[in-house]
């Protein structure tokens, strides 16, 4: 962030990273950014559908008109991961990306911390859980430092082979 002085007042020259609902028209880059950013890609509809079924919860992360993010969750019932002999909502991170050159700006922690509010705020949901490679550890030691434990590894899970941590935690009370 950059300060301003200037004839007494106090100018912040500052982009804002603004965490948002996603919208329709926000989709085009919201798909691009999974084809470029991760190597699990979604068809289209997949992402229409959890826009209209779980739009509280499909969130972007935007920065002067350009989306730098997203997250997509949505919501299930069964039994819960935090703790198998219940039966509840879970919130599930179905997936989350941020355009290299954004990364390491918290932005991934934001639209974390927003998804995990939200899903609690307006599904009522019981524990959250994502799916991740074993080898992203940028990610494990995020997920990690906002609470999730490994609860299993998940062997080839992945199209390439490549096994996974499921990773769950109990939702924000």
């Amino acid at each position: 962030m950059f300060i301003l002085f200037t004839g007494g007042g106090l100018e912040v020259l500052t982009a804002v990273v603004v965490i948002r609902e996603a919208r329709r028209e926000d989709l085009d880059d919201v798909i691009r950014i999974n084809r470029t950013e991760l190597p699990e890609n979604y068809p289209p509809f997949y992402f229409e559908l959890h826009l209209e079924q779980f739009g509280r919860a499909f969130l972007v992360a935007e920065e002067n008109g350009e989306i730098l993010g997203y997250i997509m969750c949505r919501v299930e019932y069964g039994n819960l991961h935090t703790a198998p002999e219940k039966v509840g909502k879970r919130g599930h991170v179905v997936s989350i990306a941020v355009v290299s050159k954004a990364r390491r700006r918290g932005i991934g922690t934001q639209l974390m911390l927003n998804a995990m509010e939200r899903m609690k705020e307006y599904y009522g949901v019981d524990e959250y859980y994502l799916e991740v490679r074993v080898s992203n550890e940028p990610a494990i030691r995020l997920y990690k430092k906002l609470g999730y434990n490994v609860v299993k590894v998940l062997p080839n899970y992945y199209l390439d082979g490549e096994d996974a941590y499921l990773m769950a935690r109990a939702a924000l009370s």
